[in-house]
């Protein structure tokens, strides 16, 4: 094990990978060799308590003039592959012709002219998606008018054989390396200096979200209760449905420190639990406020190397069974002393994960605001349940194919169920629940549909 652990340490050292990133990786790879499976057994958790929640609705005024202190950072490290994508997620068009990109950068803008603050807004971006990423936000040089960097790339961590725990050495050596997930956030915050660089331009606090999440926006609400109150670490939660019931929730361990618990870490006895969402309420959202001298404090005290609960993500690359070692950031709720959780609205929680997720934001349930938030449609009450067959629309040039002149509309849609190779055009309303079957490619334009329909 010690002679693998130092080929691991060489191939690091030798891709210009910072020391504390090493060693954090050194970490996590004894523990792997050790047995840990990096499993949270229900034994050791229990539900949150009350006290340690607090309640969206509750909350008072915001003040604007802590903007000043704020950074936004979005994570941008993905490439949508489940979708089809082979480039970054985040240009992906969601709403017209504006991507993710557009929609970041324009929320960002209006809202220093509104306000008259100067909001810093940071990528964290991975080697996949970096290039694009800064190419595709030149269109919007007013971003980055400070001394900050637009975006700062994540690490990456090498894959480990699961036979016997040596690094994977294939002749693409893009192959050989994984991202190691959101929790690299703080160790690469720290080890580029750019935590410091933060805090010396006065920059107190960071709201983290995926950029992929268009309901994780800037509420000053938030950022006044953190400031007001001395929190250091705040995760936004929502009450857990049956949608959510394999994401990371909310728990407890036995000492009062709240924690999350993703699906990977919980043992296969215990998921019929896991997945109980009367028992655990609450969903992790993704979007944190950090407080940036409590981070620096801690990443101080333990020399730059946080350790969070380890995932363990077994994959196959190349036809070889790999170890990916990975963290989320989340985790860290555990690692704050004085951490809460914020029970927000699901409008705050808005994710493009599947194409079903995609052609919600296209539609007319969804508007764009004047302040360039994409909203939930005033009359409704909650997105209309979209289930696409995968076999004909599971990736985006499937999707661009079936609904290539008009998006149907969904304003008046409770549920939205297709099976089989069916095409819209233009002028398609549904309303109520519809079911939509077809054994063969057809077309559909002006018509309303309803209730169950056998092409």
């Amino acid at each position: 094990m010690q002679d693998h652990l130092l080929k691991f340490q060489d191939r690091m050292r030798k891709a210009g990978l910072p020391v504390n990133v090493v060693d954090t990786f050194s970490e996590y790879y004894r523990l792997l060799a050790a047995g840990a499976t990096g499993k949270i057994s229900s034994i050791e958790i229990s539900p949150p308590s009350q006290e340690k929640l607090q309640y969206y609705d509750t909350l008072g005024q915001g003040n604007g003039k802590l903007l000043e202190k704020l950074v936004v950072i979005k994570l941008n490290g993905g490439l949508g592959t489940s979708m089809g994508l082979t480039r970054v997620k985040s240009l992906l068009p969601v709403k017209g012709d504006l991507n993710f990109l557009d929609i970041i950068a324009k929320q960002i803008l209006h809202l220093k002219h509104k306000t008259g603050n100067h909001i810093h807004l940071l990528f964290m971006d991975s080697y996949n998606t970096q290039e694009d990423t800064l190419t595709y936000l030149e269109k919007y040089p007013d971003l980055n008018d400070s001394e900050l960097p637009l975006d700062f790339l994540q690490n990456k961590y090498p894959r480990i054989r699961q036979t016997d725990l040596s690094p994977l050495d294939l002749t693409d050596d893009h192959q050989n390396w994984n991202p190691p997930g959101h929790g690299d956030l703080y160790t690469v915050l720290y080890s580029s200096g750019l935590l410091d660089k933060l805090l010396e331009c006065g920059i107190r606090y960071a709201f983290v979200a995926n950029a992929d999440n268009l309901g994780a926006v800037v509420d000053t609400r938030i950022l006044t209760w953190m400031a007001g109150n001395e929190i250091p670490f705040i995760m936004e939660v929502c009450d857990r449905t049956a949608m959510d019931k394999k994401g990371g929730h909310l728990a407890e361990d036995r000492f009062g420190r709240l924690l999350l618990r993703e699906i990977a870490q919980c043992p296969e006895n215990e998921l019929e639990q896991f997945q109980d969402t009367r028992f655990y309420s609450y969903f992790n959202t993704n979007n944190l406020w950090i407080d940036l001298e409590a981070l620096r404090h801690i990443m101080q005290q333990e020399n730059g190397v946080l350790l969070l609960p380890l995932i363990i993500n077994p994959k196959i690359v190349e036809n070889e069974k790999v170890f990916q070692l990975e963290t989320a950031m989340g985790a860290a709720i555990h690692t704050f002393e004085g951490s809460m959780a914020l029970v927000v609205p699901r409008s705050r929680f808005s994710p493009v994960k599947k194409t079903n997720d995609l052609l919600a934001l296209w539609s007319d349930a969804f508007e764009l605001t004047e302040d360039f938030q994409v909203c939930l449609d005033s009359e409704l009450s909650k997105v209309p349940n979209i289930q696409l067959d995968e076999n004909f629309f599971g990736h985006l040039q499937q999707m661009r194919e079936r609904f290539d002149s008009d998006i149907p509309s969904l304003r008046e849609c409770t549920s939205f169920k297709v099976q089989g190779d069916v095409h819209f055009g233009k002028n398609i309303v549904c309303k109520g629940n519809v079911e939509i079957f077809s054994p063969h490619t057809v077309f559909l334009e002006n018509r309303v549909l309803e209730g169950s329909i056998h092409l």
